[in-house]
């Protein structure tokens, strides 16, 4: 209980300093993007619910007690294949090799995805390989402006070393105040796209919301990506809940090589904007993809649900509907033209193997 209420204060501490420092573009006035499905408004009657749900629930896992595996990157390794593939290095952020050139997806690599480094949602793990480590970055793609998916800093030491940034409307405002040339920064509209040396990335819609503070909410677009290059196309959802956007996107775009699709931070309380795993693997069959890359999971304790839990749930579900589900650990390379089923890394580190028959009851009952 003292655990959970500290985690509340925290974040209501971090909220009076967003609110009296106006973080972010406070002063700006555009019109507020919205869905195209459903309006999200997280509002004060929205408020009582959650923090009951923080200040009741009890966990038994919230972070791994022993240290999550990882595969060690450095851009020497990476040089040893040119093969087209993906390295996941930590929640959503995605290292891919894609025609030869190399891409990264909401690089987050601060100690907290938090407005601050003192507090926060600390990480489980460190990234498999360091900024100053990684190769030549062609394209940074960002989904949206939430601190678990643009990082301050991460931007700031990548700013001078990357190529292009690829971002929603709005988005690339917060690039060039950190320091990226605004000749480097695309900001793209819902199916809008950008063609870099035969490289097609195009922004497609989500189900979600922006703000980096109190004052900024919606005032940056929030987006999918559809990856196209000469051999092979991926799709990466960034946060969403669930809606017919995914079957849009399936329909003009698919099939997929990969999807790498959110499965984590979720709960019934905000599935408008996360989606549960149920959720989740019918988002990867609406977009027509060969296999599924559950991400948004296994960094930071972001929800109410043990650490382990999305990759058990999904797991479940992907052996009901023969889905073929690759669960990498941090850093493991997945090769885009032959991608094979990983080991349950995860069950090494669990706490209760009793926790997988109640996973199991759930995803039962749920089907």
């Amino acid at each position: 209980m003292k655990v959970l209420s500290g985690v509340i204060i925290v974040f209501m501490v971090l909220a009076a300093i967003i609110w009296l420092t106006k973080i972010g573009t406070a002063n700006k006035k555009n019109k507020p993007f919205t869905n195209s499905e459903k309006a999200y408004q997280a509002g004060l009657s929205s408020i009582w619910p959650i923090a009951k749900a923080y200040w009741k629930t009890q966990r038994q896992a919230p972070a791994p007690k022993d240290a999550v595996p990882l595969i060690a990157l450095t851009a020497d390794i990476l040089a040893q294949s040119t093969e087209d593939a993906v390295y996941r290095l930590g929640h959503s952020t995605l290292l891919m090799r894609i025609d030869g050139e190399y891409l990264l997806i909401d690089p987050v690599f601060s100690e907290r995805a938090s407005p601050v480094q003192w507090a926060g949602p600390k990480r489980f793990h460190q990234s498999p390989i360091s900024i100053a480590d990684l190769p030549a970055i062609k394209t940074v793609i960002i989904s949206h402006d939430h601190y678990d998916h643009l990082d301050k800093a991460a931007i700031e030491q990548l700013a001078a070393n990357v190529q292009h940034f690829v971002t929603p409307l709005n988005v690339g405002e917060y690039l060039t105040a950190w320091g990226v040339d605004p000749i480097q920064v695309t900001e793209l509209e819902w199916w809008q796209s950008v063609e870099l040396n035969g490289l097609s990335i195009t922004a497609t819609p989500a189900q979600h919301f922006s703000g980096r503070g109190l004052f900024d909410r919606n005032q940056t677009l929030w987006a999918s990506w559809v990856i196209q290059g000469l051999k092979h196309k991926v799709f990466y959802s960034g946060d969403s809940g669930y809606f017919n956007g995914f079957k849009q996107i399936g329909e003009r775009f698919g099939p997929f090589d990969l999807s790498m699709i959110e499965t984590g931070a979720y709960n019934e309380l905000w599935s408008d904007i996360h989606m549960l795993p149920e959720q989740s693997l019918q988002a990867h069959i609406d977009v027509k993809a060969k296999a599924m890359m559950p991400v948004h999971n296994g960094t930071f304790d972001l929800a109410l649900h043990d650490w382990f839990e999305p990759f058990e749930r999904i797991n479940l579900l992907a052996k009901q509907y023969n889905v073929t589900l690759l669960t990498p650990k941090f850093g493991q390379a997945v090769m885009l033209a032959d991608p094979q089923a990983n080991e349950l890394w995860w069950h090494a580190i669990m706490v209760d193997p009793k926790k997988m028959d109640e996973l199991n009851e759930v995803v039962t009952s749920n089907h």
